[in-house]
């Protein structure tokens, strides 16, 4: 547990109390996590990472990881669930139709590090000692968290531990020393000299395939990404910034 970590009531009920992190805070936590596992594992940091790369530091982290799981068994619509314990690591399942069919790696990926983010930002909450009760033992399950597509990237910020898996997920997918650099690249090569750039835009579309190709994401991860770090801007107008 992070003893500089900022503590604010849980509105949900879920908790007594449970983490803030500002958005800083998330992406340095992501980044030291990225660049210590590849570190380790080849020496060195390069993007985009692979998708063995990202099982490997999944299951590293939790106690199971199955790629396989069937869609009865995790609920309807649901691409990923962590189940915490108070006991021990976290296991992960992922909807098996997404390893299996190829043209879905990418929102593989996106679950594999959506899921990634639970487990090592709120895997320590299920110990026991943050539950307002104590209504399970340290052989109980405590609870199994179902993330679904539609806000595996970003939801309402009212729900905390879905919000900061989202933002997690880019930030482990496109870290933001990585994400800086390959925007500064972008912008001196296609001579972009003003404060922003808007995500209707040609320039902006262009930016956006840019990081698709340099972090191997979906084109929604990107633009979510960029928005939120303030590399795009929505706009109502379209056209070139030229």
């Amino acid at each position: 547990m992070n003893a500089h970590m900022k503590w604010v009531k849980d509105r949900t009920g879920r908790f007594a109390k449970r983490p803030h992190y500002l958005p800083e805070e998330l992406d340095s936590k992501c980044e030291a996590t990225i660049s210590a596992f590849l570190k380790n594992r080849h020496g060195s940091t390069e993007f985009p990472i692979s998708t063995d790369d990202l099982t490997i530091l999944v299951e590293q982290s939790t106690n199971t990881l199955d790629l396989y799981a069937e869609p009865s068994d995790l609920g309807v619509d649901v691409e990923g669930v962590t189940d915490f314990y108070p006991s021990r690591k976290p296991d992960v399942r992922i909807n098996k139709r997404l390893a299996e069919d190829v043209r879905l790696e990418n929102r593989l990926r996106t679950t594999l590090t959506h899921e990634l983010g639970h487990v090592l930002l709120h895997g320590f909450m299920f110990d026991g000692v943050m539950r307002q009760d104590s209504l399970f033992d340290a052989t109980e399950k405590a609870e199994s968290n179902q993330c679904k597509r539609a806000t595996m990237l970003t939801t309402s910020e009212t729900d905390w531990m879905e919000w900061q898996a989202g933002f997690a997920c880019g930030a482990y997918l496109m870290p933001i020393t990585a994400l800086t650099r390959a925007v500064q690249q972008f912008t001196q090569k296609e001579g972009v000299h003003g404060p922003t750039i808007f995500l209707q835009t040609d320039i902006g579309t262009a930016l956006v395939d840019e990081v698709v190709k340099a972090f191997s994401v979906s084109r929604d991860a990107a633009k979510v990404r960029l928005l939120q770090r303030g590399f795009l801007a929505e706009s109502t107008e379209v056209g070139s910034l030229f």
